[in-house]
């Protein structure tokens, strides 16, 4: 490679071809002699820096920069080793601001320029102006850090997990809940977690949503460091590269503790409504049993001699004060608040047991009851205080649609592992428009003070926790019906 400061005439032809790459380049470009002075600039730099041939050409590098920016980049150390040893030097980043303009970010490097005999001439400094890309990366590094704000401060659970099932990260959310720390968990499997027996109902939801498949929300329980179990509801979205091939899961999970704790006092107050519904027709109840008492007492007052009369009383006022135990017991239960524990229920015994205490308010309402209960059923796993619960307000909501002398009709069947409870009125019925919400919290067409419109949504939510599904038919006019569906019990063998 020629000196640039030899050239001669002859050599107009390589010079301009020189020229015309030098202008040509998209970078700043400076070449440089062993004393540290710019032999030759391209255009790049001089419209960047606002200089001319004349004010650069022949200057030193320390009078081209500032002074301040030549010494913290060690730029003239770094040029004279280049000269030295002949190997490139990746000078790094710096920022330099031409007069007049705003300042400009430059990535720099040293290049040498080596002749035939293997000796450096020349060192090229070439500056690429980074400036755009690196407001682009600080955009994208605040957007990041906003992002990963967002999602620590989010109240919600959030978890991203590879296709494998392996945690990713996961959020301060359900690092507070369960004291597991993001660093502790990442790589293991998100099974690891969950309660046993929802691990394979989770790995399924995965496998689905890696087939393409949708999910609505999932209820299931995760374990804390404690090994207590926190339920949680779950939603899952699929995270797809740009050939929509699923490459993660983003998993958003809500902490339904305080739910749980608002819907069991939601429920309480639901009974206790229907209690003071029931507080005449119970009171009445438990009056038959106490006249029969009182008149046993006062024959055995007079007639305590008689064997044969005093044995008879006795036995009357035993029965009567068994009636009325059972009565205030069956109260008593289906007050007190009560977890969702679970037992083998035989689901007839459980409707006996709601019209013990509503058989007195049917006989007020003037409803007759009709029965039809399937031959021996299966037995259903369930609560019994809360299918009680559900029973006393359907057969309540009859009261409520009979103005005249009515029916009520109960029937029971399975089919196919499920068992249905049809509760059948021949009351006012429901309207079209209502169908669709008479289900839903605070709904109810009774006036002020005469509802509560709890009873039928916590009916609902009551029948779901076990597994099963409760529906209505109306025609105005003709009655209504409400059908519950519980899936019958099967040992874990069976399943």
């Amino acid at each position: 490679m020629h000196n640039f400061q030899n050239y001669k005439a002859n050599d107009d032809a390589y010079k301009k071809l020189c020229n015309g790459i030098m202008s040509s380049i998209p970078s700043s470009v400076l070449i440089v002699d062993e004393q540290l002075k710019v032999i030759l600039a391209n255009r790049n730099f001089y419209v960047k820096s606002k200089r001319s041939e004349s004010n650069t050409v022949g200057r030193s590098i320390s009078e081209i920069f500032p002074k301040v920016l030549v010494e913290y980049t060690g730029m003239t150390e770094k040029i004279k080793s280049v000269f030295k040893f002949g190997e490139p030097d990746d000078g790094g980043e710096m920022e330099y601001r031409a007069p007049g303009l705003p300042t400009r970010v430059y990535y720099y490097r040293l290049t040498p320029l080596i002749n035939s005999l293997s000796k450096v001439e020349n060192v090229i400094l070439l500056m690429d102006d980074v400036s755009e890309r690196k407001r682009l990366g600080e955009r994208v590094r605040r957007a990041e850090e906003h992002l990963a704000r967002v999602v620590e401060s989010a109240n919600d659970i959030i978890i991203s997990i590879d296709p494998e099932g392996k945690i990713i990260s996961w959020n301060g959310t359900i690092e507070r809940i369960t004291g597991h720390k993001s660093a502790d968990v990442k790589g293991l499997f998100i099974s690891n977690i969950l309660a046993v027996s929802d691990s394979d109902s989770f790995a399924s939801k995965i496998k689905g949503l890696l087939k393409k498949k949708k999910f609505s929300v999932w209820e299931s329980s995760i374990l804390n460091k404690d090994g207590e179990t926190v339920d949680v509801s779950w939603s899952f979205s699929a995270i797809k590269d740009e050939q929509g091939n699923v490459i993660g899961i983003v998993i958003i999970g809500r902490d339904l503790t305080e739910r749980k704790i608002l819907e069991a006092k939601l429920t309480q107050s639901a009974k206790m409504a229907s209690l003071g519904i029931m507080a005449g027709g119970v009171a009445h109840e438990i009056r038959n049993p106490l006249a029969i008492i009182d008149s046993c007492a006062q024959i055995l007052n007079t007639q305590a001699n008689d064997k044969k009369i005093r044995g008879l009383a006795v036995e009357k006022i035993r029965n009567a004060t068994k009636r009325a135990t059972e009565i205030v017991n069956n109260l008593l239960k289906f007050a007190r608040q009560s977890e969702f524990a679970l037992e083998l229920l035989d689901i007839h015994h459980v409707i006996d047991n709601a019209l013990s205490l509503m058989k007195n308010q049917l006989s007020i309402q003037h409803v007759k009851l009709e029965t039809n209960y399937g031959f021996n059923l299966p037995k259903i796993h369930g609560n019994m205080n809360q299918l009680q619960q559900v029973f006393m307000n359907l057969i309540l909501n009859t009261c409520n649609a009979i103005k005249e002398q009515g029916l009520l009709r109960i029937q029971t069947q399975c089919i196919d592992q499920v068992i249905s409870i049809n509760f059948t009125d021949n009351g006012i019925g429901i309207p079209e428009k209502n169908l669709s919400i008479i289900f839903d919290p605070f709904f109810t067409t009774q006036p002020v003070g005469k509802g509560t419109g709890l009873g039928l949504s916590i009916s609902y939510g009551i029948i779901r926790q076990h597994g099963g599904n409760i529906e209505v038919e109306s025609e105005p006019g003709k009655g209504a019906t409400f059908s519950i569906k519980l899936p019958v019990y099967r040992k874990s063998s069976d399943k």
